[in-house]
């Protein structure tokens, strides 16, 4: 089970409050902004600060 159109549609970064995107892969979440990716675990997002690492 992926994550919901409708729980993407209200989930945001917890850091800027910008939209955050699935990757391809679908590995995580990246904010559209600060570039933070949160993990995505037994298809569950961990909007954690801590958790997130930064991508370009």
């Amino acid at each position: 089970m992926a994550i919901s159109k409708e729980l993407l549609e209200i989930l945001v970064c917890p850091v800027c409050k910008a939209t955050v995107e699935l990757k391809a892969d679908q590995s995580g979440l990246k904010c559209v902004q600060c570039h933070r990716v949160y993990p995505v675990r037994d298809d569950i997002p961990v909007m954690l600060v801590d958790e997130a690492r930064i991508e370009e």
